[in-house]
């Protein structure tokens, strides 16, 4: 499975690439609004930190499957071919998605809140369906069943198509998709820090420090411990 970090803050996304084996950036036109800075100067950073290798995922604005193939070809020409094109899962967004797909262009279905809507995603050529996991639980469904199901029909189907799951409100959310072996997740710094973190460990780490430090001396380690 492949973890995605979905901000847009360059110093939140440098030190999760500093300690976190993370493949990718997601963005959404909230995410970036947050920012308060304009939209390409933040991608273009974000994609000259990251390389032309890793995936970046851009969404389009326009309501029109027209103009979203015309904003699609901009974002790619100016943040390169490997930048996957969010588009809206709706009636005009799938005209879009045929359209680009056919193009040869990366596309990325967001907005998703159900299995059909994944399916239908899919046939159009999407590489990857996003559903939104936490905000389906909002709606009084199960994000992860969905989540799962979405996934079981891409493999019954022998559909191309990923998940790549967005909306995490916990680590525990990763970890139940990480076990069904659905292709990504994105999330937000905090919550990949959270996967790891655990009072457990650092108790455990602080213990053996402890002893070795009664062994061999404050601050001492196996640098120095002769």
């Amino acid at each position: 499975m492949k973890l995605l970090i979905d901000d847009a803050r360059i110093e939140k996304i440098k030190r999760i690439y500093e300690f976190y084996p993370v493949d990718g950036v997601t963005t959404n036109p909230s995410i970036l609004a947050k920012g308060g800075r304009k939209p390409y100067d933040v991608l273009t950073e974000i994609r000259s930190f990251i390389g032309g290798d890793a995936e970046l995922h851009v969404q389009v604005i326009s309501r029109t499957a027209e103009d979203m193939v015309a904003e699609g070809h901009k974002i790619t020409s100016l943040l390169g071919i490997n930048t996957y094109i969010k588009i809206p899962t709706d009636a005009e967004g799938l005209k879009a998605m045929k359209i680009l797909s056919s193009e040869g262009y990366h596309i990325t279905a967001t907005t998703i809140y159900t299995p059909m809507q994944a399916f239908l995603a899919a046939k159009v050529g999407a590489d990857y369906a996003a559903p939104y996991v936490n905000r389906i639980d909002d709606l009084g469904s199960n994000g992860i069943q969905a989540t799962r199901c979405m996934h079981d029909i891409f493999v019954n189907n022998s559909l191309k198509t990923q998940i790549l799951a967005a909306s995490f409100k916990n680590s525990l959310q990763i970890q139940e998709l990480c076990e069904h072996g659905i292709g990504a997740c994105t999330a937000t710094p905090e919550v990949i820090e959270g996967l790891i973190k655990n009072a457990g460990v650092s108790s455990a780490i602080d213990v053996f420090n402890r002893d070795f430090e009664s062994l061999c001396g404050e601050n001492k380690t196996m640098l120095d411990c002769e």
